[in-house]
């Protein structure tokens, strides 16, 4: 089934764009790999994981791993739908891009 293409600004963000991409290949990731990934602090990836939590895109599981606590985190079916329509959307608008833009340095 084709995403519906519609562009979500709780996704659009660059952090949450990339934690997204992230977990949209994978069934969970650990906090700290995300945060690695996308070069933020703890303090920014919480608030990006807040507004996509709140939004029911993102799901996240506390668990203990080698005697310390572990934040996990995977993309909800409402969010691997949300992300899918937005890449979509974006793919979209891309298209909708000339092509003497792309091909021949746009010289503004």
């Amino acid at each position: 089934m084709t995403p519906v293409p519609s562009f979500d600004p709780a996704i659009h963000a660059p952090g949450r764009l990339q934690i997204c991409a992230i977990l949209s290949g994978v069934d969970e990731a650990e906090f700290a790999m995300i945060r690695q990934a996308i070069g933020v602090s703890d303090s920014v990836l919480s608030k990006h994981l807040k507004q996509l939590e709140e939004a029911g895109y993102v799901a996240v599981r506390k668990a203990p791993l080698d005697g310390r606590q572990r934040t996990w985190l995977s993309l909800t079916a409402a969010g691997k739908s949300a992300f899918a329509g937005h890449v979509a959307e974006l793919t979209r608008l891309a298209g909708l891009t000339a092509p003497t833009l792309l091909g021949e340095g746009f010289a503004g």
